[in-house]
């Protein structure tokens, strides 16, 4: 783990990394959220049941968006010309919930776990905003990072729970 926040400049204050200097690279990030919910709530998504529509389908182009956006809503984050981004929705009816998992890929000068977190969470949101009217105690979290490659700092694979 770096003792140096890159974000932060010899005077303590917030800056954007300059990444000018760094060569392109493949970068990859892979991140997951969960949405904890009802047994009913759930079986009316994973039935077609909801009156919204496609739950599933929503939250895939939310998060999709979000990753695209992420330099927008992240303050030091640089805009990022995306090469893939992937949502994927898994129903766990046997813990109540919905597993989300993201993936962001770019060739460019820094990384993309930033995306590949907003486009979990923003999927997490939407299945949030689609269902409250049906169910306001949903829980979301936890969201992680499950792997980097590419970059200066090297690969990263979260351990496995």
């Amino acid at each position: 783990m770096s003792s140096q926040f890159t974000h932060i400049n010899a005077a303590g204050e917030a800056t954007m990394v300059d990444v000018s200097a760094k060569a392109e690279t493949v970068r990859e990030a892979r991140a997951e959220a969960f949405v904890t919910l009802s047994a009913h709530t759930l079986s009316m998504i994973i039935n077609g049941q909801h009156h919204k529509g496609d739950v599933f389908a929503t939250a895939r182009i939310a998060g999709i968006q979000a990753a695209k956006r992420t330099w927008e809503l992240i303050p030091l984050c640089h805009p990022l010309l995306l090469s893939k981004v992937a949502v994927e929705l898994t129903a766990e009816p046997e813990h109540n919930r919905v597993r989300i998992e993201s993936l962001c890929r770019l060739t460019g000068k820094t990384g993309v776990e930033m995306e590949a977190l907003t486009a979990a969470s923003v999927a997490a949101l939407t299945i949030y905003d689609m269902c409250k009217a049906v169910q306001k105690d949903m829980i979301i979290g936890p969201v992680r990072l499950l792997a980097k490659s590419g970059g200066k700092s090297g690969d990263f694979q979260a351990e496995v729970e």
